[in-house]
């Protein structure tokens, strides 16, 4: 009887033993605990990791945290005033810093925002540093996301500039273990589209990464009408997974590997500096599993919060993109065609062959000819001019801005761009229209210049009044657009939110449309708190006025000029 019970314990003991090697067996495919073997994540980040497609300029590359490791100290704002608590800090000393709230931030002692030292620093050590992309894998739900993080140590874009920069791309599998959706980081959001809708080379997902600010797009001609009129292409360096390091990444709360402590720092990854630096987009980002309060980190409550991949748009981000390429195959086009018309009937055509340079003393004639050239210096000058502009300055409350802001400029150069107030954020660029108006007003002077060959004073006038009043044209559209922000701003009064940020923008959209040409105003709003408005027309706008009266009466004096012409003909006949 002893021996039956001693055999039986000697077997239950053995088989919690076994029990217990095969869970710790398991949990040493799993070290993260996160629901995958850690081989199938290495096996899953490989088979979709990202083509990654640079813009020609760009200057730096997605790197080791290691590396900016090396050379920036662990400091804590207080106050705005730095503290230093390390110098070259290790992994695991940044893993003790998990307050989010503790105002902890990397700073590059190689330079500043204000300077290009950092990126001279990772330039000349770029060979030596080669490109690391990590990825974090793991279960939600029946579905598997499949992360690939970008750690670049500079972002230099067209909207802000700050140390540090952390850019994400993710992939979803459905319960079926099947690709089913991308989403792209880019600034403050994102960008997510079907799997169908993604180009790809095989599984690997082609990501386009824009200059500076390394915002992440589906197409090579995105991000001229998103968010910050990104700077995106496909004519620099390519990165496949042959030519990068991948880094397969723990979980956040110390389940990960020591020299992986660096994902529980909830400090910045750059410098903190001012007060204002949030504002302005200045302050280093935060890490992975802290971007965006960690939703970024958690896969798809950040995922699903992104707008769709929409073919529309992506037609139009296709034709602005190409604007300029278009446009002048439309112009040459047409300076073909006229160039032969000019052609067939030159034998009868007098010197100077363009009508617009014939001066030739104190007459009616030459004075018309010498305001129409004055129009046309000044419709170029107006081009290196604003036309139209809107400024804020809100004091105090959650969308404080760093003094006067503007937040709509139009221009020659940019065509017109839109900045909004974001709570806590300052201002975020929205979007814009960009629309090279030199271009078209180039093409427009070349084309009536040419139109001026072989006429007559009085066809000559007509012509110099039209171009004149289309010059015109483009300052009275201004004004009705302006104008018509009050439908904009009932829209929002009329959204579902009549109380909050969307009455008070609606409130000084109305102020500015009332007084389209311009004007100055301080509004006291609930969400805005105090807030300084000035708007109205610019240099340029003036200069585009000045140049199409030029012309307006320049034509009439050479259709004057004409008439008397005819008349001295007619009297010359009846003699």
């Amino acid at each position: 009887m002893f021996l039956k019970r001693l055999v039986r314990y000697v077997v239950v003991g053995i088989t919690i033993l076994c029990l217990s090697l095969n869970a710790g067996l398991s949990n040493a495919s799993d070290a993260d605990n996160d629901g995958i073997d850690d081989g199938e994540e290495q096996a899953l980040a490989e088979k979709y990791a990202p083509i990654l497609y640079f813009e020609g300029k760009e200057e730096v590359y997605p790197v080791s945290i290691a590396y900016a490791l090396s050379s920036s100290n662990l400091n804590q704002s207080n106050e705005g005033v730095p503290t230093l608590i390390y110098e070259n800090p290790t992994v695991g000393q940044l893993s003790h810093y998990t307050d989010t709230g503790g105002n902890y931030y990397l700073d590059n002692r190689k330079g500043t925002i204000d300077d290009d030292r950092i990126i001279k620093d990772y330039r000349e050590n770029m060979e030596n540093l080669g490109y690391t992309v990590y990825s974090h894998v793991f279960k939600q739900g029946n579905e598997t996301i499949i992360q690939y993080w970008m750690f670049y140590v500079f972002n230099k874009g067209t909207l802000n500039t700050h140390e540090g920069d952390w850019e994400m791309v993710q992939i979803i599998l459905n319960g079926e273990n099947q690709p089913a959706e991308a989403m792209y980081s880019q600034h403050v959001s994102g960008q997510k589209a079907k799997w169908n809708q993604v180009e790809k080379s095989g599984d690997h997902p082609k990501v386009y990464v824009a200059r500076g600010s390394h915002a992440n797009y589906f197409r090579y001609y995105q991000g001229k009408l998103g968010l910050a009129s990104d700077y995106v292409g496909k004519n620099g360096r390519v990165l496949k997974i042959d030519d990068y390091n991948m880094v397969i990444l723990g979980e956040k709360g110390g389940n990960h590997i020591s020299e992986q402590g660096w994902i529980d720092f909830a400090g910045r990854w750059g410098d903190f500096g001012s007060n204002e630096s949030e504002i302005r987009g200045e302050r280093g980002p935060c890490g992975p599993a802290y971007r965006e309060d960690g939703n970024m980190w958690a896969g798809m409550i950040w995922g699903n919060s992104l707008p769709s991949l929409n073919k529309n748009v992506l037609a139009a981000d296709w034709i602005f993109y190409h604007f300029n390429m278009l446009y002048l195959a439309v112009l040459a086009a047409s300076l073909a065609f006229i160039l032969f018309g000019i052609y067939r009937r030159r034998k009868g055509l007098e010197k100077p062959f363009f009508y617009i340079l014939k001066i030739d003393g104190v007459n009616a004639k030459s004075i018309g000819n010498i305001l129409a050239v004055v129009g046309i210096v000044l419709v170029v000058t107006s081009l290196f001019y604003p036309w139209y502009g809107v400024s804020v300055d809100a004091q105090t409350g959650s969308y404080k801005t760093p003094g006067l802001t503007e937040i709509i400029s139009i221009d020659g150069l940019k065509g017109m761009q839109i900045n909004l107030l974001d709570e806590n954020s300052g201002v975020i660029q929205a979007g814009a229209v960009p629309i090279a108006f030199s271009l078209l007003i180039g093409a427009s002077i070349l084309l009536f210049i040419l139109g001026t060959i072989g006429l007559d004073s009085k066809k000559a006038g007509r012509k110099y009044m039209v171009r004149g009043i289309k010059f015109i044209i483009p300052v009275i559209l201004i004004i009705v657009t302006v104008m018509s922000f009050s439908l904009l701003a009932f829209q929002l009064n009329e959204s579902g939110a009549s109380e909050g940020a969307e009455e008070d923008a609606g409130k000084i959209i109305n102020t500015i449309s009332s007084h389209p040409l311009g004007g100055d105003n301080t509004l006291l709003l609930p969400e805005y708190g105090t807030v300084y408005v000035t708007w109205g027309m610019k240099s340029g706008a003036f200069l585009l006025i000045a140049s199409g009266i030029a012309l307006i009466v320049s034509g009439a004096i050479q259709m004057m000029a004409g008439d008397k012409r005819m008349k001295e003909m007619r009297a010359a006949e009846e003699i």
